[in-house]
């Protein structure tokens, strides 16, 4: 379950929070938000019902699950940063991995992933929506000459991800039979990782991506709710929104929890992408944005906190606590007599964790620095579906706030356009 706590809000100077009357006032919106929001026809929240979709998914998985010694994901931006995160958040913090994700063209991290692999015994997963993404395609055409040097059936060491009808990677998949899966057409690159994009990783990793369906099925019912108390996407959405108004434009979101830390990677780039616009829908040159950051509790207490507390009050913090973190261990106090450490007496380190963010929280209070606390019960499959959707639901009505399209990237589209013009030239 996932609770959405803004006392925190109401206790600061007013200059620099918000009281409930101020986020209840837009509840009026949901409404007409809503209906534009089903106008833009984006299925980020219909896939959840393609259950032939998931079964094919599953399917293949299951086939593939002790075929392979290694499984290589090429993909950048959404192609990857959702696996990555189900990849840190769901599997062993510390044992060796079968399943890699090459997300940058940085030769170094292609030169060290073929030292460890056999390419007679490895699957390339490779994910590119248009099915034409420059560092995708080059990856890809790297690695299937290797392929083809070895003598290899490429229907045996690569599926592909991307558009159903659009790209050469779609080309190449009809004209050679390779196996592949859908992006849906209306479904974007950083809000994709519940279609195959997310799920075949997951799936291959032995994830139960049914309970990530699950999940996120649970916060849709709130998206669609009317009732501001009951729709968590809204209430996020409606107090980004206000307080960019009062002057918080950059974003923290800090889980206290190794686990999500990638979370914030991939949150990263849904914030950033969607809603950094120059034109409103209207033509209008507008500037909008809000710019994410990453922290970790209880790392960055020691690497940022000084800077939140005390520096410039343009932020606005998103704490992730987490209550149960699946184990605990009693903190011993091997000097009981020394008043240094007295106040370790009878702590472990899930109380210890807990009453750090308890004493950010509270800190930045007292500093008139805005916050809010998103609870869940434990890091699971059901909890990352549930706050995939939870996050991508709040995007969509913070593009209605702005009035701004949160779907698109002409931002991004520049800069590849101009990569290949100067790759043309050179």
């Amino acid at each position: 379950m996932l609770t959405l706590n803004t006392n925190s809000l109401q206790t600061i100077d007013q200059n620099h929070g918000l009281t409930t009357e101020e986020i209840n006032e837009t509840g009026n919106k949901i409404s007409s938000y809503l209906e534009k929001i089903h106008a833009h026809k984006q299925g980020f929240y219909d896939i959840l019902d393609d259950e032939e979709t998931i079964e094919k998914v599953k399917s293949f998985a299951k086939a593939a699950k002790d075929k392979y010694e290694h499984i290589i994901v090429f993909g950048i931006g959404g192609s990857s940063l959702g696996t990555i995160c189900l990849q840190q958040s769901l599997t062993h913090l510390f044992k060796s991995k079968k399943l890699h994700v090459i997300d940058n063209i940085d030769p170094i991290m292609i030169k060290e992933m073929e030292d460890i692999i056999d390419y007679n015994k490895t699957l390339f997963i490779i994910i590119t929506k248009s099915g034409g993404t420059p560092e995708t395609l080059s990856e890809y055409f790297y690695i299937r000459e290797k392929c083809n040097e070895a003598g290899l059936d490429p229907k045996e060491h690569f599926v592909f991800i991307t558009d159903p009808k659009k790209g050469l990677l779609r080309e190449i998949a009809n004209e050679e039979n390779i196996p592949s899966f859908e992006i849906p057409e209306n479904v974007g690159g950083r809000f994709s990782v519940l279609t195959p994009v997310g799920l075949l990783p997951a799936a291959l990793m032995g994830l139960e991506i049914d309970q990530l369906i699950t999940g996120a099925k649970t916060m849709r019912q709130k998206f669609l709710d009317k009732n501001i108390e009951n729709n968590a996407p809204f209430r996020l959405a409606t107090m980004q929104y206000l307080l960019e108004k009062k002057g918080k434009t950059l974003n923290v979101l800090m889980p206290y929890s190794q686990k999500l830390i990638r979370l914030s990677d991939w949150y990263r780039q849904l914030l950033a992408e969607s809603i950094g616009k120059r034109h409103d829908n209207d033509g209008k040159e507008v500037f909008t944005g809000l710019t994410p950051i990453n922290a970790l509790g209880v790392t960055d207490q020691h690497s940022q906190a000084q800077l939140y507390n005390e520096g410039p009050n343009d932020k606005f913090f998103i704490f992730i606590d987490v209550k149960d973190f699946g184990t605990d261990m009693e903190i011993p106090n091997l000097k009981p007599q020394s008043p240094t450490v007295d106040f370790l007496q009878n702590v472990s380190f899930r109380k210890l964790m807990h009453t750090e963010k308890k004493g950010s929280e509270q800190a930045l209070t007292k500093n008139d620095r805005p916050n809010i606390t998103i609870t869940v019960d434990s890091v699971s499959e059901e909890t990352l579906g549930e706050v995939f959707m939870l996050f991508e639901a709040s995007i969509a009505f913070l593009g209605e706030f702005y009035n701004i399209d949160a779907f698109n990237q002409p931002g991004v589209e520049l800069s590849k356009n101009l990569t290949k013009e100067l790759l043309l030239q050179s």
